[in-house]
C-alpha cells in the first residue's frame, strides 16, 4: 500500500475514533441537546468522507475495501451541502449501526 494511502486511511480511522470517543456514555438526547457535540461529530464525517474521496482517487483499489465508502463520501457531500436537512436521528444511527464496524474494517487495512 502506497504511503498516502495509508494515511488517508489513518486519517479515516482517527476520525471515526474520535466519534467513538466522542459519543462515549452520551445519549441520542445528550447529541440533540449539544450543538457543540453535534458538531464536532459532523466534522469528523466530513473528514472521513473527504479523506475516503482522496483515496478513491489516490488508491481506488485499498478505497473498495472500506465498505460504504461511497456512501462516507454522499454523506460528507450532505453534511456539507446540505447542511440544512441533516438528521439527527439519521447521523445518530450511523454511529450505532455502521461505525463499529468501519473502525474494524480500518484497523486491519492498516494492520495489512
Amino acid at each position: 500500500m502506497r504511503l498516502e494511502a495509508k494515511k488517508l486511511l489513518y486519517d479515516v480511522w482517527e476520525a471515526a475514533t474520535l466519534v467513538e470517543s466522542f459519543v462515549e456514555k452520551r445519549s441520542f438526547d445528550d447529541y440533540v441537546r449539544d450543538p457543540m457535540l453535534r458538531s464536532a461529530i459532523e466534522r469528523q464525517f466530513e473528514i472521513m468522507g473527504e479523506a475516503l474521496s482522496r483515496l478513491a482517487k489516490v488508491d481506488p483499489e485499498v478505497a473498495a475495501q472500506v465498505g460504504d465508502y461511497r456512501r462516507i463520501i454522499a454523506f460528507r457531500n450532505v453534511l456539507i451541502h446540505g447542511y440544512d436537512v441533516v438528521l439527527n436521528d439519521v447521523v445518530w444511527s450511523i454511529i450505532e449501526e455502521r461505525l463499529s464496524p468501519l473502525v474494524s474494517t480500518l484497523k486491519e487495512l492498516l494492520a495489512g
